[in-house]
């Protein structure tokens, strides 16, 4: 999990969440570590307790005790409140996401960047003005948090540069800003078309118009299994012949006779009309009668009735389903011309990590490997590989440099604690940074990076919900636009329940469809994935969340069928 997913926004949190030196001397900072990174003490200490739900510690809720001098906790004049948090409170499974953080986080953040080159030559971890998520501004003369207790205001310094108070705040991209930004990153940068046989064309996107190379059908063919006659009746039927599916045609047939035809056969020369067997009888003297009214060119599929040879059947970019496999087959096609799939290596970072067995010792099961590459796929992608790296700066640095991949997505690492290499690495690699930071929850350290090679660079918070956010914020978009996938058409539908928002963020919140509307999941936290596995889709909340009745976009799984306005099998499933 990374630092900055929980790490309430307050200085002495900041310096727990990233390792600082005054987490392991000052109280305050402890308790906010334990709280930042789920210790089992945030569930025994009240303090702890108050900091995992969010709550800031020096705002004094509805329960908590007005604050008092306490010596004993240097730099400050203000004791920490025990707080009246419940921790089965009903609402906790909806909000366990990070948004009881969001109560210490509302001060506005700072407008978003666009593209931010690395090129900070005093800070080798981090690009020009970036610095943690909880960085914050050196604190003003006078204030409480930079006094110690029994002292005056203290004189503003100016921090040196290499001082981390001297790196900016952490400027996040809007949620709708960053899909748009990764979306314009894969245009122009898809790979070549290629022409792949029926077989292995499913899920992928056709690179030119889908145009019939016969007339469907290719003749005059019989609809149903019965009597094909000719001219009015009674008809004299040939007891010794019949008109099967795939036989050549027989002669013509004269006026007064009839003979068995089979549902697909040829249609006879001159004949009138097919009579189903079921519609006819057999009189005493052979011959054959109809028993409903006949009508010319009945149960007959003309030719061309579907279409004629050179008509389009379907646009460029149509994803190919197994219907349209069926379409291409009958109109002549053995290969089909794709576009071609972006290649995609997942690196999955932690040493923490097991890949089978139960969690022992402090390790603990790898979710994301096993769960990214069939994800990827039914996105659009070639998945070449996911593999493990080690957590240290030179095996990332030669994984990413050295895949073959046009993305390459990492998982862990985008956040600034002492095993995350993804941003040093890519300052080392001479990357640009598309975005960097993402105002979302869960999610926010992912980042969209662009190499020096024109490839791209996905990077994944490490908890799998919050890995999930960034898959479909920014690997979603950006695969879309390199295999010229079209995008789906956004919809909205009323939320059944109150959904509890973040102050400033978007939250993606996972959702099942029910009774025209859409159902808030709950076991919703960053690191869970019981209600993502259950979800149809997930849902964004705007800042300050959503009542009962209000309308919210919808994000549909790639593989879910419970759509509010599918009318098909979902968009770009392909597990093969």
């Amino acid at each position: 999990m990374t630092s900055q997913e929980h790490a309430p926004q307050n200085g002495l949190a900041a310096q727990a969440a990233h390792g600082s030196d005054h987490a392991l001397t000052d109280p305050r900072a402890a308790h906010a570590a334990q709280a930042a990174h789920g210790s089992d003490h945030a569930l025994t200490d009240p303090r702890a307790a108050h900091a995992a739900h969010g709550l800031d510690a020096h705002q004094p809720g509805p329960h908590a005790h007005q604050p008092g001098p306490n010596p004993s906790l240097p730099g400050s004049q203000a004791s920490l409140p025990a707080p009246h948090v419940s921790l089965t409170d009903p609402l906790a499974p909806h909000d366990s996401d990070g948004m009881h953080d969001a109560l210490a986080l509302l001060r506005p953040a700072p407008a978003a960047a666009d593209r931010r080159p690395y090129a900070d030559a005093s800070d080798p971890g981090r690009p020009t003005g970036q610095g943690n998520e909880t960085s914050q501004p050196a604190a003003p003369a006078g204030d409480p948090e930079s006094t110690p207790a029994g002292a005056g205001p203290a004189p503003a310094a100016a921090p040196s540069p290499a001082s981390p108070s001297a790196v900016a705040p952490h400027r996040a991209t809007t949620w709708p800003e960053a899909r748009a930004v990764a979306a314009r990153a894969g245009r122009g940068s898809a790979r070549e078309a290629v022409a792949v046989p029926l077989a292995e064309a499913l899920g992928r996107v056709l690179a030119g118009p889908l145009v019939a190379l016969t007339d469907l059908p290719s003749f005059d063919t019989s609809a149903m299994d019965g009597w094909v006659v000719a001219g009015p009746g009674p008809w004299e039927p040939r007891q010794d012949d019949s008109v099967l599916a795939g036989h050549a045609p027989t002669e013509p047939l004269a006026d007064g006779a009839a003979v068995r035809i089979a549902t697909g056969a040829r249609i006879p020369q001159d004949a009138t009309a097919v009579i189903r067997r079921e519609h006819s009888r057999i009189d005493a003297a052979g011959r054959l009668h109809a028993l409903r009214d006949v009508v010319p060119g009945q149960d007959i599929r003309p030719r061309a009735q579907e279409c004629r040879t050179g008509d389009p059947l379907l646009p460029a970019g149509s994803v190919v389903s197994p219907a349209v496999l069926g379409l291409a087959a009958a109109a002549g096609y053995d290969e089909l011309l794709t576009a071609g799939r972006p290649r995609v290596e997942v690196l999955v970072l932690g040493d923490e990590l097991l890949t089978e067995g139960l969690p022992h010792d402090g390790l603990i099961r790898d979710a994301l490997g096993p769960m990214l590459g069939p994800w990827l796929r039914a996105l659009g992608a070639d998945v070449i590989a996911v593999r493990r790296v080690g957590d240290t700066a030179d095996a990332l640095h030669e994984a990413v440099t050295g895949s073959g991949a046009d993305l390459v997505v990492t998982t862990g690492g985008t956040a600034a604690g002492p095993v995350d290499h993804v941003h040093p690495v890519l300052r080392r690699a001479g990357a640009e940074l598309l975005v960097d930071g993402v105002k979302v929850r869960p999610g926010h350290p992912m980042l969209l990076a662009r190499l020096t090679d024109g490839r791209h660079l996905v990077g994944l918070p490490g908890n799998p919900l919050a890995a999930v956010s960034g898959l479909l914020t920014l690997a979603a978009p950006l695969l879309r636009a390199l295999a010229a996938r079209p995008e789906p058409e956004p919809y909205r539908v009323p939320v059944h329940e109150e959904v509890q928002g973040h102050p400033y963020d978007t939250r993606l919140v996972p959702v099942s469809h029910r009774r025209g509307g859409v159902l808030p999941l709950r076991y919703n936290g960053p690191a869970m994935l019981r209600g993502i596995a259950a979800a149809d889709g997930l849902a964004v909340v705007p800042p300050g969340g959503a009542r009962p009745g209000d309308e919210l976009e919808i994000l549909d799984l790639p593989w879910s069928a419970g759509s509010a306005t599918s009318t098909g099998p979902a968009e770009g499933v392909c597990f093969t």
